[in-house]
């Protein structure tokens, strides 16, 4: 266990609004669309359920969070609850997912970027992930500050949209005629026009747009005072951002017939359009860019934290230990800087999104694992917290609501057998994490055979 700390910077406003923010990102801004495109009005059903699912687990999460700060969070729990194969394999898949979703990040708000200025998407690219990276390496605070003020405006942008949204609903906005609960309905196919394979595939842009809010407890190590940071931060969270995306879901579809193709290529921008608001699409686009950077720039700060943890754990390279004088691991930053430049160079050159793609689609699939670890680090934590007397806040009905949530989470991958896309995505998930355990037990292997080498005479 290394010695080194870091910065201490960041305060409960910081976490509250980053556990918001990092939420209300590309998920919702982007992908709402092609969920509602999967699922038709029956995303309402993936939405519901996943929400409740991630409102279990991130309180499961935020109960060891309160216990234990830690920036390796989720890893650092499954290693002390399950053993250090599942830490090691848990940090370096949640690693290795976000390094994917890097790069599209940053592909898709550079695109948008360079169609208003006119520049080089690729050079645009760089000076981008140039900017975040000085934010990040400059120190704690200001990435937390920059954090707090991207998440206000996403926020800002949900409320204001439905707000314009119900007074379309109600008529009192000039709108579609058709706009209303009705449509639920009565659009083709009616309210489950894919089936139950429709919510399936649904469940996983749902799950893949939830990623993002265990960051509040990789943040909260960094914070003033973890312990009751996280505790103040997690709950309240998680039920705000239930409603944001299933409040806006419920929108888009009163508004907007499912299959309109509007809906797909830009939800929100859609329905905007719908009120004839002058200038509505455009601000909108600029909020969906805020949101891709905002996500760029916490995933950024994850995988550099989590890198730091996993090697202080010696699951890493030691040169990742190092900080600089104002408390930042700079050489994990720099190196999650680096494979997020190769990352949108692969995206760059996988033209057809072949490759990329398959990663990206494992992505939601990848977050049942780590929720599933989640849920069975916290049954066998709870005890040894107790015992400890650390534990800052309970969840309610344990061991039972863990256990609730690794049926919920059998259920969503049986649900992804019955879809061709789900099915696929499932098993190359589990082939990642398979493979980095893989990784793990070979490691080991070497090690031993490197102790048992020096004390030969």
């Amino acid at each position: 266990m290394s010695d080194v700390q870091l910065e201490a910077g960041l305060k409960v406003r910081h976490l509250t609004m980053m556990g918001l923010g990092s939420a209300i990102g590309a998920g919702l801004f982007v992908g709402s669309g092609n969920s509602i495109a999967a699922a038709g009005p029956g995303v309402l059903i993936s939405y519901a359920l996943a929400g409740i699912v991630v409102v279990v687990v991130m309180s499961l999460l935020g109960e060891m969070a309160s216990a234990q700060p830690s920036s390796g969070a989720f890893s650092t729990y499954a290693e002390r609850g399950v053993g250090r194969w599942a830490g090691f394999a848990i940090g370096w898949t949640y690693w290795f997912m976000l390094i994917m979703v890097l790069g599209v990040e940053i592909l898709a708000a550079t695109e948008i970027i360079a169609h208003w200025t006119g520049l080089p998407q690729g050079l645009l690219a760089v000076l981008v992930i140039a900017l975040f990276a000085v934010i990040n390496l400059f120190g704690v605070k200001q990435f937390g500050e920059l954090e707090f003020w991207f998440a206000a405006i996403k926020i800002l942008a949900i409320i204001s949209f439905l707000v314009i949204g119900v007074l379309l609903v109600l008529g009192i906005v000039h709108g579609p005629s058709s706009a209303g609960i009705a449509q639920l309905v009565e659009g083709e196919g009616g309210f489950f026009p894919r089936g139950a394979s429709g919510v399936a595939a649904g469940l996983l842009a749902v799950m893949f747009a939830f990623g993002g809010i265990e960051i509040i407890t990789i943040a909260a190590a960094e914070s003033t005072n973890p312990h009751e940071s996280i505790r103040r931060s997690t709950i309240s969270i998680m039920w705000r951002i239930l409603f944001f995306y299933v409040g806006s879901v419920l929108i888009m579809l009163m508004v907007l017939p499912w299959n309109d193709p509007a809906i797909k290529e830009g939800a929100f921008v859609a329905v905007l359009d719908s009120a004839h608001i002058p200038g509505a699409s455009v601000v909108m686009q600029v909020v969906i860019v805020i949101a891709l950077l905002s996500a760029f720039n916490a995933q950024i700060y994850a995988t550099s934290r989590m890198a730091f943890s996993l090697s202080e754990r010696g699951d890493g390279s030691r040169h990742l230990l190092k900080v600089s004088r104002r408390g930042v691991p700079h050489v994990a930053v720099t190196c999650s800087v680096i494979f997020a430049l190769v990352a949108v160079g692969a995206n760059a050159l996988d033209a057809q999104g072949r490759i990329m793609g398959t990663l990206l689609d494992a992505v939601g699939a990848t977050l049942l694992i780590i929720w599933v670890f989640i849920a069975i680090s916290q049954i066998r934590l709870r005890p040894v917290f107790e015992r400890e007397g650390s534990l800052r806040m309970r969840t309610w009905g344990h061991p039972w609501l863990a256990i609730f949530a690794l049926v919920a989470i059998a259920a969503f991958a049986a649900l992804m057998l019955f879809d061709e896309t789900g099915r696929r995505n499932l098993i190359f998930a589990c082939a990642i994490f398979a493979g980095i355990v893989a990784v793990f037990w070979v490691r080991v292997g070497l090690t031993r055979r490197g102790i048992k080498a020096a004390q030969l005479p």
